[in-house]
């Protein structure tokens, strides 16, 4: 049974009377093993009769609510069916999803939407100004998360522009016209609506980790690259702009990796007052911190393990890890140099 909350009609009838689920789902017997309501967020009253359907009517068929936004439900005080529900979370497709049906140049410049990645090229830029049109449109204005759109349709373009890279609120609220309260509340919607993740700044002691502002990292570079108005700009390898966009990629896959496969790792990033930095810092259970370098070359030098031979001074036991596009596996130092997917797989497997 598919209730399809994005329809109007749909999501009128059951917001007037959510009773209306419960003698539908009674009515099924044994004719559906799943009943799979899509965009629950638009009427949480139903998470109080899906609750009473499992509990009180012990119904046979297992429930399946997807959502976009989580803010809703919490604001609302939404009964989220604690201790009943698994809660998975559905990202891109991961690079080994995409089964070599596109190269890594590709991933950079068009994302990995399932919608992307299996329809043609032609026309992919107009899909990527869609979802974000369409996220600002039923995400944003239609769930009532701000007040004012024109402020926070130039925040988007900003923090996209400003992904993977720390936060200045300060300077973002200047460029806002908000203030850097509201610059906040902002990131949380884009937390909260699954549009990205913050990855903090790393310390063994939690008070000096928050010290160092955050940095904000969108789910997909293609989706961000629209935001940002960057389509036009091609990522060619060698370039800057190319070599920033690798480095998202893969700390975005072991990020979403660890959330699709309940690894418990948790992830930052190390920043010294002389500017020398550690793309991400991999605490994994049970296993020995992880210094972890990204470089988009295709031939790693001792120069490029250099941050990390320094840090690992200052964190004895750790292990450090250079990805990169270079396919031959290395040691440079104590530093082990291997190809980026070989990498991540290392990092993820269970």
């Amino acid at each position: 049974m598919w209730v399809d909350l994005l329809d109007p009609e749909v999501e009128q009838a059951f917001a007037i009377e959510p009773g209306r689920l419960r003698r539908q789902v009674l009515a099924l017997e044994s004719d559906y093993s799943h009943v799979v309501i899509d965009e629950i967020q638009k009427v949480p009253a139903l998470l109080d009769v899906v609750h009473g359907l499992i509990e009180n009517d012990r119904v046979p068929q297992h429930f399946v609510l997807t959502g976009s936004s989580a803010r809703k439900l919490k604001a609302g005080g939404a009964n989220l069916l604690a201790g009943r529900a698994v809660v998975r979370q559905l990202f891109p497709l991961f690079d080994s999803e995409i089964n070599s049906g596109q190269d890594i140049e590709s991933t950079l410049r068009w994302g990995s939407l399932p919608r992307i990645v299996t329809g043609p090229e032609e026309g992919r830029d107009d899909e990527l100004r869609a979802y974000a049109f369409t996220y600002l449109k039923e995400e944003v204005l239609a769930e009532q998360l701000i007040r004012k759109l024109d402020p926070f349709r130039k925040f988007l373009q900003i923090a996209a522009q400003s992904n993977a890279k720390i936060i200045n609120f300060a300077k973002i609220s200047a460029q806002v016209g908000v203030d850097a309260k509201t610059v906040r509340s902002y990131y949380s919607i884009l937390e909260d609506t699954l549009i990205g993740f913050f990855l903090e700044s790393w310390h063994s002691s939690v008070r000096k980790r928050l010290r160092q502002a955050p940095k904000f990292y969108f789910f997909d570079p293609g989706v961000v690259r629209a935001l940002a108005q960057q389509l036009r700009v091609l990522p060619l390898p060698s370039t800057s702009y190319f070599g920033e966009l690798f480095e998202q990629h893969v700390i975005r896959e072991i990020v979403h990796r660890n959330a699709s496969l309940n690894l418990d790792m948790q992830f930052g990033y190390l920043l010294t007052d002389r500017d020398v930095e550690i793309d991400l810092v991999v605490q994994r259970p049970s296993l020995p911190l992880c210094l972890v370098e990204i470089k988009s070359t295709d031939r790693v030098s001792e120069h490029d393990a250099s941050a990390l031979i320094q840090f690992s001074q200052d964190f004895p036991g750790a292990q450090c890890l250079l990805l990169s596009r270079d396919p031959v596996a290395q040691m440079i130092g104590t530093v082990r140099a291997v190809p980026w997917r070989q990498g991540i797989d290392e990092l993820t497997k269970i």
